[in-house]
């Protein structure tokens, strides 16, 4: 039994690091969400997302995740006119970052009900597991 528990824990710390990869990864686009190109015509900041995948541990005995990198939003810039912005282009516009804050707030609270729900397995696991080792003082 405790093994099962102890399967339960590494699985979940699995998912506590990726969950905390993806918050990173979501604070990073929101600190950038303004961000523009220093040269005319450039492209801005370019949203990331996490890429996760899943697979079999075998010393922790369970299925686990972890994050394998960030790929690029390639979703369109928005085109905003200002022609006095030292990045607009020839006709006066500026690509502006495809990130956006409502999205990644979102994700950010997806991100942390995520993790607290992992956090709340590794916890359950180890009230059990203290509650196995009272059982077997007695």
């Amino acid at each position: 039994m405790s093994s099962d528990l102890m399967s339960a824990m590494g699985a979940a710390a699995t998912g506590l690091r990726a969950q905390t990869v993806r918050i990173r990864i979501s604070a990073e686009n929101l600190a950038n969400a303004d961000a523009t190109s220093n040269v005319p015509g450039g492209d801005p900041y370019r949203r990331k997302a996490p890429v996760f995948r899943t697979y079999f541990d075998r010393e922790i005995g369970a299925d686990a995740v972890k994050v394998t990198g960030a790929r690029l939003d390639m979703s369109p810039f928005t085109m905003k006119f200002d022609p006095s912005h030292p990045a607009a282009d020839g006709d006066g516009y500026v690509k502006q970052s495809n990130v956006s804050s409502l999205v990644e707030m979102a994700d950010l609270r997806e991100a942390q009900r995520a993790y607290e729900a992992n956090l709340n397995v590794i916890e359950s696991s180890r009230a059990m597991m203290l509650g196995v080792v009272s059982l077997l003082k007695a």
